[in-house]
């Protein structure tokens, strides 16, 4: 195995010479075709990424988002569950591995034996060259749908899936999912309206399998949300390509990439007593922090006089636990 270890740095490094040969041009209209694609109905029978060319432009341009926005439910997870280490992972519609360079970077020390599961065959040969020499994986064609068995395993992912999906094929996907992971399911959507009414539905069936909720939630109760007032999401700092700066015209070196998730597991966990469900409001002596906790939705103000616990809540971020200190 290579000495470099799978960080956001290594994987920026390995898609750097990716677009190589391909005109900025293609590949900025490759990636804008592709988000139309994946904006609408995508038939679950007919993989979006068809060739080298649209693989190589889409990777560039997604693996980084989808690799923090991973990273960041994994992290959560680990806090609220230090002394678990999976051994397998089975990546469901991993496509070109952001999912499993993530997990690998979380457990460094011990990276769990991968599977990569996907139905896109150009996918699956441009992660294995990306991930050659960095990862313990196999890559392996399958069709992504209520067809899928899987061989049971530690922890299971699931990112940026369940919208390709139709609703049949999700409750299928995740109850097969359930069934085959002997400790841990992650399963992450994009920070929308809709990506968090899958990942709330997944949650429901996973929590009716016998998992408990560790991450993001302090509890497995009812989400307190009421539906169609809020959507509860998170963001993840993504270092922009220029490949980003094409597409979106954009000129800042950074973007935020909002996603929902959930983290599910078998064995006992204590999850966070409170999270952090949106960015901390930093006021003259004080910061107003909105929550989630097992009694429901509510705001706590944090002024001078708390002392130690102001500069604690001054430093806070979205999605931290609350409060600090305590597992999360």
């Amino acid at each position: 195995m290579n000495a470099s270890p799978p960080s956001a740095e290594s994987l920026r490094a390995a898609l750097a010479g990716l677009l190589d040969g391909l005109p900025p041009s293609q590949a900025a209209k490759a990636v804008e075709r592709l988000i139309t694609n994946y904006r609408g109905t995508t038939p679950t029978d007919a993989p979006v990424l068809r060739d080298r060319s649209d693989v190589a432009a889409y990777a560039a341009y997604r693996m980084p988002a989808t690799f923090e926005a991973v990273r960041g439910a994994l992290a959560a997870l680990r806090d609220a569950a230090p002394d678990w280490t999976p051994g397998t992972h089975t990546d469901i519609g991993g496509g070109t591995g952001a999912a499993s360079w993530a997990v690998a970077g979380a457990w460094e020390d011990n990276p769990p034996r991968t599977t990569v599961l996907d139905w896109a065959e150009p996918a699956l040969a441009l992660g294995r060259e990306l991930a050659r020499g960095v990862l313990d994986a196999e890559w392996r064609r399958e069709r992504i749908g209520s067809a899928l068995r899987l061989t049971d395993t530690d922890l299971v992912t699931v990112s940026y899936v369940l919208k390709e999906l139709t609703g049949a094929d999700r409750t299928a996907l995740v109850t097969e999912a359930a069934r085959a992971a002997r400790g841990a399911v992650v399963i992450v959507e994009p920070g929308t309206p809709d990506g968090y009414e899958r990942i709330i539905a997944a949650r429901d069936l996973l929590v009716g399998a016998g998992f408990t909720v560790a991450a993001p939630c302090p509890h497995s109760g009812a989400c307190p949300i009421v539906p169609g007032t809020d959507w509860c999401h998170f963001s993840a700092r993504v270092t922009r390509s220029s490949l980003h700066r094409r597409v979106k015209g954009g000129s800042l070196p950074y973007e935020d990439e909002k996603f929902a998730y959930v983290a599910a597991v078998r064995f006992p966990v204590t999850p966070a007593p409170a999270r952090v469900t949106r960015r901390p409001q930093i006021r003259k002596g004080q910061v107003l922090l909105e929550l989630c906790g097992p009694d429901g939705l509510g705001r706590e103000t944090v002024t001078k006089r708390h002392g130690a616990l102001y500069k604690e809540a001054r430093d806070a971020e979205w999605g931290d636990p609350w409060p600090p200190g305590e597992p999360a």
